[in-house]
């Protein structure tokens, strides 16, 4: 299989970008059969986590980027009006990098 080139890696960043992490996930792992998973939710700041995939046939390495958000939610399983925030986690950006092997 060949390698990404620049316009075909401008044009997966589009596509991840528009997706929702669960899916750009889905997406990645079908891509490339031997994609390989290197870190997942990986705390790098506060409140962002990041996700990257070695795709060695195709030559690119993808990092996704989420940010946690917090949304209250009322906690009636006790039986009391108790409020908990629950994380909520959204893709924010995309980085997509060539391989040190990809020269295209």
């Amino acid at each position: 299989m060949a390698y990404l080139n620049h316009d075909e890696r401008e044009k997966l960043l589009q596509e991840l970008t528009r997706m929702k992490v669960g899916a750009a996930r889905g997406k990645l792992r079908r891509m490339d059969p031997k994609s390989r998973l290197a870190y997942m939710r990986n705390a790098q700041e506060t409140g962002e986590y990041w996700t990257r995939y070695e795709l060695d046939s195709l030559g690119v390495i993808v990092t996704l980027v989420e940010r946690e958000t917090e949304t209250q939610t009322a906690d009636d399983a006790a039986g009391s009006a108790a409020i908990r925030l629950k994380p909520d986690f959204e893709l924010s950006e995309v980085i997509i990098d060539p391989t040190p092997d990809n020269h295209t």
